[in-house]
This record gives C-alpha cells, sequence and structure tokens, in this order.
C-alpha cells in the first residue's frame, strides 16, 4: 500500500510540473485576431505600394503595363518577407 500512495503522490506531482511549463494555448482571441489583423495588413499595404510605384513610374517612363507588372510582385515578394518576419517574432515570443 506504500508504494501505491507514494506513486500517486510523484504522479500528482509530476501532473502540477507539466501544467506549470505548458504555454497557454487557450490565449485570448482578441489578442491573436490582432496578430492576424496586423499581418495581413502589412501584406495588403506592400502590394499596393509596389503597384502604385509600379504605375506612377509607368506614367513617367511611358511603359504601360510593363512596371505596373513587376513592382507588383515585388511588392507581394516584399509582403511575403514581411510575414514570415512577423510570424518569426511571435513565435520567438511563445
Amino acid at each position: 500500500m506504500k508504494d501505491i500512495k507514494e506513486i500517486s503522490t510523484r504522479l500528482k506531482i509530476a501532473k502540477k510540473k507539466i501544467k506549470k511549463n505548458e504555454p497557454n494555448i487557450n490565449g485570448s482571441n482578441a489578442a491573436s485576431l490582432g496578430k492576424a489583423l496586423k499581418i495581413s495588413t502589412e501584406f495588403v499595404a506592400s502590394v499596393i505600394v509596389g503597384s502604385t510605384i509600379g504605375f506612377l513610374l509607368d506614367i513617367w517612363f511611358g511603359t504601360k503595363p510593363l512596371l505596373i507588372i513587376c513592382f507588383f510582385f515585388m511588392g507581394v515578394a516584399a509582403g511575403i518577407l514581411n510575414v514570415f518576419k512577423a510570424a518569426k517574432k511571435m513565435n520567438e515570443k511563445l
């Protein structure tokens, strides 16, 4: 009987330690939504900025669709890089 009680107390202590060391997965939904909106806004902004720069350069140089397309894809690439950087920062904070 002594062995069973000892094992049960050790199990209780181990469970408490595990619960203490686990990160809180059930974080607030508002914080998660805020992070998602921040990342999506950064992506959309980079695409808009790239497209606008391409549009203005096309008007200036007279090469109508060429620079818009190039800068659009550059904006998409910049947006993807920003998303990865922001996700990495959020992951490090956990």
